[in-house]
């Protein structure tokens, strides 16, 4: 197996560039993808991502969390300088939890087209009570649908868990 060639990295612009824009403002356009190289067998990529934040609708306070994105990639997968950019522009966006991670979830199905997805958002308590909003997603019609369903019905709701796999 050989290292990637400089073609096959195209629509990579934000990796390796030394002159990093933040935007502040929620932007799905920063997302960037690259092909997988191995289509042909099933396996999870996982991010876990400690350092998320976003704005309550209601009052403006800032909420904070860890995100976990697992999924299985098709023809395309996330790149992760563009994905770590992309959750940093949800900074100044005003959302309830569960829509941030259905939004980051749409988004990463839209840019990837995995075979199977799942988003969690475990955010830090306020006012004595934490939310932690978990989605997932499935190929309409595959064994990933199925997949998803079964998960879903047999989620354990403590991602921390799923690191010890």
């Amino acid at each position: 197996m050989t290292g990637r060639h400089k073609e096959e990295l195209e629509g990579v612009t934000l990796l390796g560039n030394q002159g990093t824009t933040y935007t502040f403002e929620y932007n799905p356009a920063i997302l960037e993808s690259f092909d997988n190289k191995h289509p042909n067998r099933d396996y999870f990529v996982k991010f876990n991502c400690p350092e998320f934040t976003s704005l309550c609708p209601m009052t403006g306070q800032p909420d904070f969390a860890t995100i976990y994105i697992s999924y299985i990639p098709d023809i395309k997968m996330v790149e992760s300088k563009s994905l770590k950019l992309y959750l940093f522009s949800f900074r100044n966006h005003g959302d309830f939890h569960e829509d941030c991670m259905n939004i980051i979830m749409n988004d990463l199905i839209a840019l990837m087209e995995p075979r199977y997805i799942e988003v969690w958002g475990k955010f830090t308590p306020r006012g004595g009570i934490s939310i932690d909003p978990y989605c997932n997603w499935g190929r309409p019609g595959t064994k990933y649908e199925q997949m998803a369903e079964h998960r879903l019905m047999n989620h354990d709701m403590y991602p921390e868990k799923i690191d010890n796999r």
